[in-house]
């Protein structure tokens, strides 16, 4: 097998392993239901997908772990305006504000 001949078995198949569970909720529609426990436990997904995504970005500053940085300043700042005012707008300027006030005291 040559190596253009690996290459393309390699992209069916991982189309393939995107496909399948994909369509299966479609084909199989509302014949078959997840279980109660695993539908409670999907809809904590988006949330620990994006502390995924997050967390590693505040938490690290240079690839190492570093507790005291600009970027959590702005993150606690951010979530703490989200707990205690509804407002939509309100994190991401009290964000910014913290983090812009971080970076100026930290002269970063």
């Amino acid at each position: 097998m040559t190596y253009d001949a690996s290459l393309w078995i390699i992209f069916i198949l991982l189309g393939l392993c995107t496909l399948l569970p994909r369509g299966s909720f479609i084909v199989l529609g509302n014949r078959v239901t997840l279980p109660g426990a695993l539908q409670r436990a999907l809809r904590y997904a988006p949330a620990a997908a994006l502390a995924a995504i997050v967390v590693p970005d505040v938490l690290l500053v240079g690839g190492e772990l570093a507790p005291f940085n600009p970027k959590l300043a702005a993150a606690i700042a951010a979530v703490t305006a989200t707990l205690l005012w509804r407002n939509p707008w309100l994190p991401f300027i009290a964000g910014m504000a913290a983090l812009h006030a971080a970076r100026l005291l930290a002269g970063v």
